[in-house]
């Protein structure tokens, strides 16, 4: 069965699209691996990183996202494949932008693993592009996921949403899945910034670099249009803990 790792925060806005992109990258294409990338964020970013229209208004009429979750249609009916192989995509759209709420029933607490369940056989990675938030999708997301990636811009909130994070794992889901937190959107020429890395020097930094930003122009992930840039190497790096802490379990 597939592995599935979710890119998650608590937070918005802190580059969780740009690490699920670039996982998924790393997985299909440095180690061989048959992956899915499932974009399940309304604003659809990491669908839009590989091609996608998908945050439209005109996407989001469709409610193609949304009705997977109603079980009105499979998940391999949405799967399409990107420009690079092995790696294949299912889009999210403005559909799911209320989808916490349609998950809240009793009836539902395990509706996303099974889900996934359905796609174990086809991938041998599923990464999870997750919105923000703390709540029923979230549970729904620790409940399916094998490890929970979680990007943390080096600021005092963002540390205690990660904190919080943990604290709601250990009281409701027997802490698990594991968490591998890596530093995100980093600016070392910010003294907070420099001072927060130090107290974690373990963990894996990704610059705020222009590289990054020219992913939303190339529509691509970094390592197909700047191979050495240093947040590149960075997310091969990242990738090779996430295999690493997979092995682990």
């Amino acid at each position: 069965m597939a592995r599935v790792i979710a890119i998650y925060s608590m937070k918005g806005g802190v580059g969780k699209s740009t690490v699920a992109a670039n996982l998924a990258w790393c997985s299909a294409g440095a180690s061989a691996r048959r992956t899915l990338l499932w974009d399940i964020d309304a604003q659809g970013a990491a669908s839009f990183l590989f091609g996608r229209e998908s945050g439209s208004t005109k996407a989001g009429a469709t409610g193609k996202a949304r009705r997977i979750f109603a079980r009105e249609i499979t998940p391999a009916s949405m799967i399409e494949p990107t420009a690079w192989p092995r790696l294949d995509l299912l889009a999210a759209d403005l559909s799911l932008r209320h989808l916490a709420e349609e998950l809240a029933g009793a009836d539902k607490p395990k509706r996303l693993r099974k889900l996934l369940q359905t796609l174990g056989e086809d991938y041998d990675r599923i990464i999870l592009d997750c919105p923000p938030g703390l709540g029923e999708l979230s549970d729904q997301l620790f409940r399916a996921a094998d490890l929970i990636v979680v990007p943390v811009p080096p600021t005092p909130l963002a540390m205690r949403a990660l904190d919080q994070v943990r604290e709601h794992l250990a009281a409701h889901h027997g802490g698990k899945p594991p968490l591998l937190p890596v530093f995100s959107m980093v600016d070392k020429r910010k003294t907070l910034h420099r001072e927060t890395l130090a107290r974690q020097p373990d963990w894996i930094a990704i610059l705020h670099a222009s590289a990054v930003e020219q992913m939303a122009v190339h529509r691509a992930p970094l390592a197909t249009f700047a191979p050495r840039s240093p947040a590149a190497k960075a997310f091969a790096e990242l990738w090779t803990e996430v295999e690493r802490q997979l092995g682990k379990l």
